[in-house]
C-alpha cells in the first residue's frame, strides 16, 4: 500500500525546528505587548463572502488562489487567505467599537492559498500582523511601521529597509485611473494576461506585477503622488515628517500599491536583500474603507501582516537561530526495577519544581542510558542503581565536566533547584 504524504505546499515542523518558531512566537508576542496590542484568533475558515467583498472580487487571490468549500448546507466557506478581513468582521460582529474607541489588536495564525510553492510560499503559510483600528491620522500609520520594525530588530536583524508610497482615497485615485489607463492602453498588447485583465479592473495592480514585461511596460508611468489630493497629500507628508522625527529611513516607491483592493493612503512594505526576488518580509498599509465594504460603518484603521516562514529564512541565513534547541536539565538513569519505581517518583517532583526531566522507558544499560542523555543535549544525570538504592543517595553528573558527587535522596529535589537557580 502506498504511503501518504503531505499535501503539496505544506510542511511538517518537527522537534529541532518547532523550537525556532516558539523563539520567533515568543518575541512577536513580547513587542506587540511592549505596545499595547492584545491577541486575537479568529476562525480558520470563514464566509467566502468575507474575502470576495473584502479583498476584492478581481483579485489574484479571489480568482486564482482561495481554498473554498461548501458546508452541508450548501454554503460555501474558505479557509482564511490573509488575516485582516477576518479581525475587521470580528471587530464589527462583536461590537468592539463600543468597548474601547481604538482597538490594537495582532494575531499569529495559520493562511491558505492554493500557489505555486516556492522558496519561502507555501500553500499553508504562517503570519503574524496586527491592527489598529478607530485611528485616522498618520501617527497610527507610523506606529505600525515602528512596531514592525521592532520586532524584526529584536530577533536581531538590521538589514533590512521601508519602501513607502500613498495610494491616495477614493476621491483622488479615480482621476489617477484615468490617467494610468492612459499612459497603459498603447502597452497593453505586452502585458502579461493577468495584467491585461487588471487593465480594465484596477491598473494600479499593474505598477506591482513582478514580471519583466509589465515592469518595463509601467516605466515613466505617471505616479499616483502626483494626483494626491489635498488631504491625502498631508497625511502622507505627516507620515514621512514622523518617519524622520524617529530617524527611521525609507524609500519612496511610486510602484507600491500592496495587492489587496481595500488599502487607501498609506502603503508600505519591509524587504530585506537576503530574500531574493522574493524579498518581502512585511506589507502594510491604511485601510479605511475595508469596514464598510463587510456590512459596518466607515472606521480608519491601519496595520501590516508578516510572513513567518520568510522571516526564519533570514534569520537562518544569519544565523540568528542558534542554540534553540529544547534541552532537558536532568535525566535519570535507572538499573533496576526498584530504581526505575524510585526514578517515577523523582521525576515527578523534579518536573514540579519546573525542571525538564526525561527518562529511559526501554531498561537499557547503564551505557546506553547515557548515550541518550548525551544525544538530547541534557546538562546532568541522575544515576539510581542497586547500591545507591541501599545507601539512599543518587549519583548526580554534570555531562559539560563529566564532574559528579553523591547527594541523599532527601535533599536530591532540593540540590537540583538550586542548581538551576544560580
Amino acid at each position: 500500500m502506498d504511503k501518504i504524504r503531505k499535501v503539496k505546499g505544506t510542511q511538517d515542523i518537527l522537534p529541532g525546528e518547532s523550537e525556532k518558531w516558539l523563539y520567533l512566537e515568543g518575541k512577536v508576542r513580547a513587542v506587540m505587548q511592549a505596545y499595547g496590542y492584545r491577541e486575537i484568533r479568529t476562525p480558520v475558515f470563514e464566509s467566502t463572502a468575507l474575502f470576495s467583498r473584502g479583498i476584492g472580487q478581481l483579485t489574484d487571490i479571489v480568482t486564482k488562489e482561495m481554498y473554498t468549500f461548501e458546508d452541508r448546507g450548501g454554503k460555501s466557506n474558505t479557509l482564511k487567505p490573509e488575516g485582516t478581513a477576518p479581525v475587521i468582521r470580528a471587530y464589527l460582529e462583536n461590537g468592539m467599537a463600543n468597548l474601547r474607541p481604538v482597538q490594537k489588536l495582532y494575531y499569529i495564525s495559520p493562511m491558505f492559498r492554493q500557489e505555486n510553492p516556492q522558496a519561502g510560499r507555501f500553500r499553508q503559510f504562517h503570519q503574524f500582523g496586527a491592527e489598529l483600528i478607530g485611528v485616522p491620522g498618520p501617527l497610527a500609520d507610523v506606529e505600525t511601521i515602528l512596531l514592525a520594525l521592532d520586532i524584526y530588530k529584536s530577533v536581531g536583524l538590521s538589514s533590512f529597509k521601508v519602501k513607502l508610497n500613498s495610494v491616495g482615497d477614493q476621491n483622488c485615485r479615480a482621476k489617477y485611473k484615468q490617467v494610468l489607463s492612459s499612459f497603459l492602453e498603447p502597452k497593453l498588447a505586452a502585458l502579461c494576461k493577468s495584467c491585461q485583465t487588471r487593465f480594465a479592473s484596477n491598473p494600479m495592480r499593474i505598477l506591482d506585477c513582478k514580471k519583466p514585461p509589465c515592469q518595463s511596460a509601467v516605466e515613466g508611468a505617471p505616479k499616483m503622488i502626483d494626483y494626491l489630493d489635498e488631504a491625502s497629500a498631508t497625511h502622507f507628508k505627516e507620515v514621512c515628517d514622523l518617519l524622520d522625527l524617529h530617524e527611521i529611513s525609507y524609500e519612496l516607491d511610486s510602484n507600491l500599491v500592496r495587492g489587496l483592493d481595500y488599502y487607501t493612503r498609506t502603503a508600505y512594505e519591509i524587504i530585506s536583500d537576503d530574500l531574493g526576488s522574493q524579498n518581502a518580509l512585511c506589507g502594510g498599509g491604511r485601510y479605511d474603507l475595508l469596514a464598510e465594504e463587510l456590512g459596518g460603518r466607515t472606521t480608519p484603521s491601519v496595520g501590516f501582516a508578516a510572513g513567518i516562514e520568510r522571516l526564519l529564512m533570514v534569520l537562518a541565513s544569519q544565523d540568528l537561530l542558534q542554540d534553540l534547541a529544547s534541552r532537558n536539565d536532568v535525566f535519570i538513569v535507572a538499573l533496576g526495577e526498584e530504581a526505575v519505581r524510585h526514578g517515577q517518583r523523582l521525576s515527578r517532583s523534579l518536573r514540579q519544581v519546573g525542571l525538564k526531566v526525561d527518562l529511559d522507558f526501554l531498561g537499557r544499560s547503564l551505557k546506553a542510558q547515557l548515550k541518550e542523555a548525551n544525544r538530547t543535549q541534557t546538562k546532568y544525570v541522575i544515576i539510581i542503581g542497586e547500591s545507591e538504592l541501599e545507601k539512599r543517595v543518587a549519583i548526580l553528573r554534570n555531562l559539560n565536566d563529566s564532574e559528579q558527587r553523591e547527594v541523599a535522596f532527601d535533599v536530591l529535589v532540593d540540590t537540583c533547584t538550586s542548581i538551576f537557580q544560580d
